[in-house]
């Protein structure tokens, strides 16, 4: 999650993009931020926008799969957040969620709130524990608060066998240290990847996956283009983190998980194959990441 991030003045919701010819799933989103579940503060303009559509989860799983994004992973960063995800996951048919203490709200990550978290993490419809990591971009967690939660986050994947979801900001080498001193668990994915080509190849060399999000498609951001360049397609991932982090031309609009083909299309131009192509791959890491839907 990009919390309170600000991509300037926000308007109407994007038009919906030509569908893809092959199914793809949205790894990574956030339904109880778009349906307005968590009231959006005064300073997330991109939030506030999202819930002025007043959308609904079948209306967003509705719009997605219109454009063959037919799976999504719904991922909590507190404990009520959590909770919701898990429980949104078990009313929807192809909906998966991911419980966590996001690293900004380390300090909240008590072991009465890591216990819960571990229960929701042996439900069946939850998929992930995450997003968890470090995040040297804001202080709104000490870094002592940030790495006793991370390493907690860890030692919680590998005890209910879920999937670890990366939040890794401006903290690249600190995330894959401390990965590499207490033992990766099986599946680690870094949750819109924002490494350049050397940080994918050491992922790469790691097993990890990389979810790539909206910004590998901003004019800036040939570093993110590069690394997608380089990263294998058997450990690539697509996301929207939605509401936030919308693929271009609607930089500074709500993302929602019907905006993946515009961001997926990108990656297959990077990486010199058919959409289609890159979907499949996809659709399959996904099973290996996530397990069977």
């Amino acid at each position: 999650m990009a919390a309170t991030i600000g991509l300037g003045r926000v308007s109407k919701s994007p038009a919906v993009p030509e569908p893809l010819a092959a199914e793809v799933f949205d790894s990574h989103c956030h339904l109880d931020i778009m349906v307005g579940d968590r009231q959006a503060s005064s300073g997330d303009p991109v939030a506030q926008a999202a819930q002025a559509a007043s959308a609904s989860v079948e209306s967003i799983l509705a719009d997605a799969r219109s454009v063959g994004v037919t799976r999504l992973v719904t991922i909590g960063y507190d404990l009520p957040s959590s909770q919701w995800n898990a429980e949104v996951a078990a009313a929807h048919e192809g909906v998966y969620a991911g419980v966590a203490i996001h690293p900004n709200e380390a300090h909240a990550a008590t072991p009465e709130v890591l216990a819960e978290i571990e229960r929701l993490a042996r439900r069946a419809e939850v998929r992930a524990v995450g997003e968890t990591g470090l995040d040297y971009y804001r202080d709104w967690a000490s870094k002592d608060d940030q790495h006793a939660g991370f390493r907690a986050h860890i030692e919680i994947a590998k005890r209910t066998g879920k999937a670890l979801v990366i939040h890794d900001r401006d903290a690249h080498d600190d995330v894959l240290t401390v990965l590499a001193a207490e033992g990766a668990p099986e599946v680690v994915v870094f949750h819109s990847f924002s490494g350049d080509a050397e940080m994918a190849k050491k992922c790469a060399g790691a097993g990890y996956f990389m979810s790539f999000s909206g910004p590998v498609t901003y004019k800036n951001a040939g570093y993110l283009r590069a690394a997608a360049a380089v990263a294998p397609a058997e450990l690539m991932l697509v996301e929207t983190d939605a509401p936030y982090l919308p693929p271009m031309p609607h930089r500074g609009k709500p993302n929602a998980p019907y905006l993946i083909p515009l961001t997926l299309r990108c990656l297959a131009e990077v990486k010199g194959v058919q959409p289609e192509a890159l979907c499949e791959a996809i659709s399959a890491n996904g099973v290996t990441a996530f397990g069977r839907w």
